[in-house]
């Protein structure tokens, strides 16, 4: 028989070694990712009492692939209309806490004089808090409901993005030796460039070729398709200079905007699961016990540094963005960790080979000890309030507990803001698109079209008719550009308020039709000798008849339609089955009072009963505003609704009222059967003796049901199937009976 190639016994060893130790850590209540650390360093060449992976360059190049779909997974639960619904609030918390901890890693790695690029990582990795270890947390103390908690997740979510946008960043300043900012303007302007187009792109194309091949698709190629697109995309972000993890990440987000997503996102779950284990093992064969001797003393300090500096920045970065003293210090404390995107911007400069081997195992030792320090620090914050509380002066504690009340997202914006943020959005994306338009067809189109034509004289045939395809292909982007916003209710607005606001307004179209023409004089200058004087004039004229064309702007009309269409359409799904939560929701999140949803568990000891008995008001003071059962939305159920396992109830109350509720949902159950084995239905035969107690006795008078727990379920006549057994039919000696029933009841029967 063939030998098994190491790649088999290596994944045979990390499998069996992580489900052994993540058992271990189940029990225990610990986050699994710690196991998984835990069992590679078992495999790990630096444990030498037990077996080793033989080969470690495959085990690598499995993890990233762990590190590709755990991104692309993070995509498809990311959405970038809820970064845009936010507000300011979670956005300035984010970069005030990333700014701050990136500093604080910058100096730690500084006073240990570690080298420039060891520090530079360490800044990216202490700021990143783990999404992961902390929803876990939240789970386990019954805090995810709570409306610290909602704060919390939405600053991880954008400190996901950012993680991004740093790696990418990283790999810009490794690749150079002193960039300036110069380089870092132009790597965060590639960046972004690439990052609308993809999406923009994206989310106009996907969504309309899923819909296309729906009635074609099952489970099975939907995941083969939506693993494809991620890797496809992942291949094309590396050909560009970005990693594979933002690529991935990309059209996660991508797919997150359609109908499919949920679907996709349960069917990637497994696979994620299994390589993400695979990256965490990984990890965890980094970590070298001489290295972790050496180097106790930063890993102390780093952990102190995490600690300390994520429960003061962290706490006045959310109170910069508006919470009160007590929900920021709860918001702070509760990010004191560092874990999975420390690990990637890790593995990114050891790829890169610009940070020294030692820092690695350091930053898995700190991962570890704040990981298991979690839950203390989230439940340390509430205390350190109350004694804080009591040494700071009365009126300065009455300040910050109101500066909620001063929210940046409760102002209205001004007309002009709006409208010209609006212009300002739509300039830079349809520039974006038409840019990425002339660069696609002068880089593939335009050779083909000369090598067809071949000569000098029809070189400049080929030039035309390239010039020609490519104006159309971005005149319903250019006419967007020029007359998108000049007939919305601002503009109107403003234009009836005062002839003053007329000259700004008209402005604004003159700048537009200049970056317009700027497009077709840069096509006219790249095929033609033309002089800048008739490059000019035909910029204008085109320009012109594009906005004059009604065929064009039928085209830019249906384009944006499409692409709206395609944005709303997980929304409209949503709102099809009764996902989608309630408008006044946000008029709520602002106080005391919030909505948080419980499932019914299978074994709820509420099933079968209304909410009438259940008295869910006078017992938690809470109000279920809505029932989600299946694909159907029950508003304002009254007191006859009756509560069936599976059901979603959208419940209204504060932090203490939803605290309690949850307690008694998860805890007023059936419980576990601890005597399963022993609950096996047998069946059995029964002859009636003579001395039978049931003789002259019909099946209800016998007992055998009500004080045996036993059924009978028919008489032997010698027939080929059984008789059915009268109510009123008397038992006589010589009848033989079936009975069925658990054992000890059907042991106590026999034996009467």
């Amino acid at each position: 028989m063939a030998e098994l190639p190491d790649l088999i016994k290596d994944l045979a060893l990390i499998l069996m070694s992580a489900g052994i130790v993540t058992l271990v850590f189940k029990k225990l209540k610990q986050p699994l990712v710690l196991g998984y650390i835990v069992a590679g360093f078992l495999v790990s060449p630096h444990m030498p009492y037990t077996a080793s992976v033989a080969d470690t360059a495959n085990v690598q190049l499995w993890a990233d692939i762990g590190v590709m779909f755990l991104l692309f997974s993070l995509g498809l639960d990311f959405s970038f209309k809820k970064i845009l619904k936010m507000g300011a609030s979670p956005i300035i918390s984010t970069v005030t806490i990333i700014f701050c901890m990136s500093l604080l890693g910058l100096l730690t790695g500084r006073l240990f004089g570690w080298g420039k690029m060891d520090c530079i990582f360490l800044g990216g990795m202490l700021a990143m808090s783990s999404t992961t270890i902390i929803y876990k947390a939240f789970d386990d103390l019954g805090l995810r409901q709570q409306q610290f908690a909602g704060l919390v997740m939405s600053v991880l979510i954008l400190e996901d993005i950012l993680a991004i946008v740093m790696m990418v960043m990283l790999s810009a300043i490794a690749s150079g030796n002193n960039p300036d900012g110069g380089q870092m303007l132009g790597s965060i302007g590639k960046i972004g460039f690439f990052l609308v187009l993809w999406l923009v792109v994206g989310i106009f194309a996907i969504p309309q070729f899923l819909r296309r091949v729906r009635p074609l698709i099952n489970a099975e190629v939907l995941l083969v398709v939506s693993l494809g697109l991620c890797c496809a995309m992942a291949v094309f972000s590396t050909k560009v200079g970005f990693s594979s993890a933002f690529g991935a990440f990309i059209m996660g987000s991508i797919l997150a905007e359609t109908i499919e997503a949920e679907r996709i996102e349960k069917l990637v779950e497994p696979v994620k699961n299994l390589f993400g284990a695979i990256f965490f093992v990984s990890v965890g064969m980094l970590v070298d016990i001489d290295i972790l001797i050496e180097y106790a003393l930063p890993i102390i300090a780093l952990v102190l540094t995490i600690l300390i500096g994520q429960s003061i920045f962290g706490s006045i970065s959310f109170m910069l963005g508006g919470e009160s003293l007590k929900s920021a210090m709860r918001c702070g404390f509760s990010m004191a960790q560092i874990g999975e995107f420390s690990f990637i911007i890790a593995s990114l400069g050891l790829s890169l080979g610009v940070i020294s081997d030692f820092l690695y195992p350091v930053v898995v030792a700190v991962s570890v000890i704040t990981t298991f320090l979690t839950p203390y620090m989230i439940r340390l914050a509430t205390p350190a309030y109350n004694s804080l509380e009591r040494k700071l002066p009365n009126k300065l504690i009455k300040i910050l507990n109101h500066l909620s009340m001063s929210h940046p997202n409760t102002t209205e914006k001004s007309k002009w803001k709006k409208l010209l943020t609006q212009m300002a959005m739509n300039t830079l994306v349809y520039s974006i698109l038409s840019a990425a338009t002339i660069t696609v067809m002068f880089t593939f189109v335009l050779p083909v079209t000369r090598k067809m034509l071949p000569g000098w004289e029809l070189h400049w045939y080929a030039n035309a008719i390239t010039g020609i395809f490519t104006v159309l292909f971005i005149a319903p982007f250019l006419r967007a550009m020029v007359m998108k916003k000049n007939h919305s209710e601002e503009w109107k607005a403003l234009w009836a308020e005062s002839n003053v606001n007329h000259l700004p307004l008209l402005f604004t179209i003159l700048v537009r039709v200049v970056i317009a023409v700027n497009f077709i004089f840069y096509i006219c200058n790249y095929l033609t000798r033309f002089s800048n004087a008739l490059m000019i004039t035909i910029g204008v004229i085109v320009v012109a008849l594009m906005v004059a064309s009604r065929s064009i702007k039928s085209r830019s009309i249906k384009m944006e339609r499409l692409f709206i269409l395609n944005l709303r359409s997980r929304d409209i799904a949503a709102q099809v089955h009764g996902k989608k939560r309630p408008l006044y929701e946000g008029r709520l999140l602002d106080r005391d009072v919030h909505i948080a949803i419980f499932d019914v568990p299978m074994d709820s000891l509420w099933m079968g009963s209304n909410l009438k008995q259940l008295s869910l008001g006078k017992k938690y003071g809470v109000h279920v505003s809505s029932i989600l059962r299946a694909n159907h939305r029950l508003n304002i159920p009254d007191g006859d609704y009756i509560i069936y396992p599976g059901d979603k109830l959208e419940v209204i109350g504060s932090d203490d009222q939803l605290s309690k509720f949850r307690y008694a949902i998860e805890t007023e159950t059936f419980g576990e059967d601890l005597q399963l084995e022993e609950r096996e239905m047998k069946l059995r035969q029964l002859i009636i003796g003579s001395d039978s107690p049931f003789i002259g006795k019909t099946l209800i008078e016998s007992g055998i049901r009500d004080l045996y727990s036993c059924m009978v379920i028919g008489l032997e006549e010698g027939k080929e199937n059984l008789s059915p057994v009268s109510p009123t039919r008397r038992f006589q000696e010589g009848d033989i009976i079936w009975i069925v029933g658990e054992e000890e009841s059907l042991q106590a029967l026999l034996s009467t």
